[in-house]
């Protein structure tokens, strides 16, 4: 496996660390702007990997492409498309996993792999909408929240995020709602535990909608503080942590069992930069291997026919999903 990792940052760090353990690398290129970040990762993870320039004999020589830069990802996903590469991006933003998607008809044509937002959130949280999906006859609803950054990047993204608008599907319809509204109570694994959520500019709807046809309700929700609701029209007031500290995601899969109705959460806690690193790290080897149910751009939950192998390696790797065991009473979400 020949892989060009572009972004050096949190997330893309943990992301070549990860490929660098991979049985069977060949070769992993690392491009970076900061030129100098780029080569201390190389330098630091040893042969096979390397430092350089994305040209296109670089991209000629490799199997796929992890983009791990700050969005926007469209532009280096056409690229590598255009080279025969598989793309992993790790992209939250909203219009830029839009305009990933928009790429399904000509990743098809060519027999390649897109995988959009294959992160901690939504990419972990597809898949384990996924996993919590088999368990059902039938997905009525899918409500996903999460609490964390990966790094300054992602930081600063999700600060805007709380001030752009949010979309949800309900009964067949896109709906807008305002950044920052929608408050909700959400019960992480410890010791995250109880956070308030808000809604959002994520993208979750985009991937988890396409995977379940007939879903009601799909919505996403982000951990936030009163002062994140009311400075979030503004430049970030303080310098995110460098990392991000540590954080969750927590999926609910409401549906149908033979005639009964079920309710499934399911949940992860990590560092949201080494959750990320994984999860790219391992969907592209996925990708190289041809270990997909199909071809073209989509979210994890498309790709995946059977989460659980994905899960266990993942575990292999110290990213460990969980149940949620206890009895709750339904949220009215609104």
């Amino acid at each position: 496996m020949r892989v060009v990792l572009k972004g050096a940052g949190a997330v893309g760090a943990r992301a070549a660390r990860q490929l660098h353990a991979t049985e069977g690398l060949e070769a992993l290129l690392i491009v970076d702007a900061d030129r100098a970040r780029a080569e201390a990762v190389a330098a630091a993870l040893g042969p096979p990997a390397t430092a350089g320039p994305l040209t296109p004999d670089a991209l000629a020589a490799a199997d796929v492409v992890v983009l791990a830069t700050p969005s926007p990802h469209r532009a280096d996903a056409e690229a590598a498309l255009e080279h025969g590469l598989h793309v992993v991006s790790t992209a939250d933003d909203l219009t830029d996993v839009r305009a990933l998607l928009e790429l399904d008809a000509e990743a098809r044509e060519r027999g390649l792999t897109v995988a959009v937002g294959a992160g901690f959130s939504p990419g972990l949280a597809c898949v384990l909408v996924r996993h919590a999906a088999s368990s059902l006859d039938e997905v009525d609803e899918i409500h996903v929240s999460q609490v964390g950054t990966g790094g300054p990047a992602c930081a600063r993204a999700h600060h805007h995020a709380l001030s752009a608008d949010a979309i949800d599907w309900r009964d067949g319809t896109w709906r807008q709602r305002p950044g920052g509204s929608g408050r909700e109570l959400c019960w992480f694994p410890d010791p995250v535990a109880g956070r308030d959520c808000y809604r959002a500019g994520l993208p979750h709807a985009l991937l988890l909608v396409p995977a379940f046809p007939g879903v009601r309700r799909v919505t996403a929700r982000i951990a936030a503080t009163r002062r994140d609701r009311l400075t979030s029209w503004l430049p970030m007031l303080r310098r995110p942590h460098a990392e991000g500290t540590i954080g969750a995601v927590r999926v609910e899969v409401r549906g149908r069992r033979g005639v009964a109705t079920d309710t499934l959460v399911l949940g992860a806690i990590d560092r949201p930069a080494v959750g990320a690193g994984a999860v790219a790290a391992l969907t592209a080897t996925w990708a190289a291997e041809g270990q997909f149910t199909r071809s073209g751009a989509a979210g994890l939950a498309l790709l995946l026919d059977d989460p659980v192998p994905f899960l266990r390696e993942l575990a292999r790797r110290g990213v460990r999903a969980a149940a949620f065991d206890g009895a709750g009473v339904a949220a009215d979400r609104r």
